[in-house]
């Protein structure tokens, strides 16, 4: 079998084929990144040995797309994080550093760990949608509170009184933010004034688009994972999260392949007599607060977590190794929850016209008194 490194860039794509026996390159060529340079991959792969897979580096922004054409053709794909192919090109004797040399020590990171401890790529489009907007919404949030931080300090010019009597969240209320539109309109006219009240009006119109879209997530994750929202403090932000970053429960081979995924394996730093473990700092930063989110929600509120919290404490744990296991019980549970077949998608469609039965004739009367021979049919002259 031969792993073929990828790596990845805007405008071409560097591949390197490696052998998994040998280590021995059996050939290099660069790419478009483009449908016609996708195509040329997959013919120069297929050539190559039948047996292969894709090792990408996981820089899904560039190369997303030609992750897609893979799996469209039925090719095996791997993903590879970039520091992963940083270290194995520094183990390397070649020094330098190239797009050829880069999707050589993608291919080389691969077949020194083994192509079945790499998380396999896996095309979800209903995630991705889900993904997409609470990425956009995230942006919009950012957005909006550089343009709070910006007004605060307009405030404090125009009126320290006002600005200190802003409650806890105001500036993200719409009837907040309203009240205090109003409330500028009775100042004497600046240009300070001006540009407030400017800002002011971005802020209210970011919070009705994060609004919408937190709707319109809250929709699209009950028609696809409903049992997300049914569990202990996985709201709607929280679950586009798991549902987004996971990208494809399928694509990890046990719930401890996710738990590396999510940040949330216990790392071993035992050392004589003392037996410990440690905070990994790796894996989806994203994925990991959103399993922290669930763990303190569930830790102040869930009488059963607290139960377990107690006896992790009981067994000697400190209360960061306690929240430490509870997080890694939170991963294996939702990697069950979201490897479940998810809901089919509805559609609206309209069934076809052999499948509607024919809406029978009225029935006329029949008046007795008229006797005598049926009439001659008419014919239709078209």
């Amino acid at each position: 079998m031969i792993v073929i490194g990828v790596d990845t860039h805007k405008g071409s794509h560097a591949l390197s084929a490696v052998d998994e026996g040998t280590g021995r390159v059996r050939g290099s060529r660069e790419i478009k990144a483009d449908d016609a340079g996708h195509l040329a991959a997959v013919r120069w792969g297929r050539g190559l040995d039948e047996e292969r897979v894709w090792a990408i580096e996981d820089c899904r922004h560039v190369s997303r797309r030609f992750e897609q054409a893979l799996l469209a053709a039925g090719e095996r794909v791997i993903r590879v994080a970039p520091k992963m192919m940083g270290a194995s090109r520094r183990g390397e004797r070649e020094r330098g550093k190239s797009d050829e040399i880069d999707a050589q020590a993608v291919a080389r990171a691969v077949v020194k760990d083994g192509v079945d401890r790499f998380p396999a790529a896996y095309l979800d489009e209903r995630a991705m949608e889900i993904r997409l907007i609470s990425d956009h919404r995230e942006d919009l949030v950012r957005e909006r509170t550089r343009m709070q931080n910006r007004l605060r300090w307009h405030l404090l010019e125009l009126c320290p009184e006002l600005e200190a009597k802003l409650p806890p969240g105001a500036l993200s209320n719409l009837r907040q933010l309203e009240r205090l539109d109003r409330r500028l309109r009775r100042l004497a006219p600046s240009m300070r004034l001006r540009i407030a009240r400017e800002e002011l009006a971005h802020v209210r119109a970011l919070t009705r688009q994060a609004k919408e879209l937190e709707r319109e997530l809250l929709g699209l994750i009950s028609a696809y994972r409903p049992r997300l929202l049914q569990e202990q403090g996985c709201g709607t932000l929280t679950a586009a999260l798991l549902i987004g970053r996971t990208a494809g429960a399928q694509r990890f081979r046990s719930d401890a392949c996710f738990g590396r995924q999510s940040g949330t394996a216990p790392i071993p730093c035992s050392t004589g007599q003392r037996t410990q473990h440690r905070l990994d700092p790796g894996g989806d930063r994203q994925l990991n607060r959103a399993m922290h989110t669930i763990a303190i929600t569930r830790a102040h509120h869930d009488p059963a977590t607290r139960e377990y919290l107690a006896r992790k404490r009981a067994e000697g744990k400190t209360d960061k190794g306690a929240l430490r296991s509870l997080k890694r019980y939170l991963a294996r549970h939702f990697w069950r929850l979201l490897s479940e077949p998810p809901l089919a998608e509805h559609t609206d469609t309209e069934p076809e016209r052999s499948a509607i039965p024919p809406r029978p004739a009225p029935r006329r009367k029949i008046d007795k008194t008229i006797k005598g021979d049926a009439p001659v049919p008419m014919v239709c002259i078209s």
